[in-house]
């Protein structure tokens, strides 16, 4: 089935065209739950109850714009939801180095080793990191989507880049320049 048939199967609860949806979508929709979460485990979790947001939806999506930007829409904010009643986003008081921007040598830097690096973040960084670094989200949008300010959007970006930059730095394999 094409993707425009399984969509309007799926509005109609058909379980044989959600499961090819599923099976089409979840590699992808992994990855973005993978980001957000705090573990594997819980990557899973998040999927597993996107998708029944998405089931549950997926007569409010117009055929207008790529259906996968809708789906991965609903499951970052599926996976946000989880952290905004939580106090993942208190205002702490912490110095904030100033960090120049930085250009990793991907020859030396495995994409494992950044992924990890990047999960070991504190919640509040991690997801501002990945909103604006991974997803292109500006910094209004974080606010709004996070229940936070722009001033602190700004400074979890910073406190995130200064972390992962000291993470690198101190793993003498890789070697780090800096950029304007």
């Amino acid at each position: 089935m094409i993707l425009e048939q399984l969509i309007n199967e799926c509005t109609k609860n058909n379980t044989k065209a959600q499961e090819q949806l599923y099976h089409l979508l979840a590699p992808k929709l992994f990855a973005v739950c993978l980001k957000y979460s705090r573990s594997y485990e819980e990557a899973q979790d998040n999927l597993q109850e996107s998708f029944l947001v998405i089931f549950d939806k997926i007569n409010q999506y117009k055929n207008s714009g790529s259906f996968e930007g809708w789906a991965k829409r609903i499951v970052i904010n599926y996976t946000l939801q989880q952290y905004r009643n939580q106090k993942v986003f208190e205002i702490i008081s912490e110095k904030i180095p100033d960090t120049d921007d930085v250009e990793i040598d991907d020859e030396n830097v495995s994409i494992e080793f950044l992924t990890q690096i990047i999960q070991s973040l504190p919640d509040r960084y991690r997801l501002v990191f990945n909103l604006y670094v991974m997803d292109d989200y500006s910094h209004k949008e974080i606010a709004e989507m996070l229940g936070i300010n722009i001033g602190t959007s700004k400074s979890n970006l910073a406190r995130a880049k200064a972390i992962l930059k000291d993470k690198i730095e101190s793993n003498n394999n890789y070697s780090i320049k800096k950029t304007k």
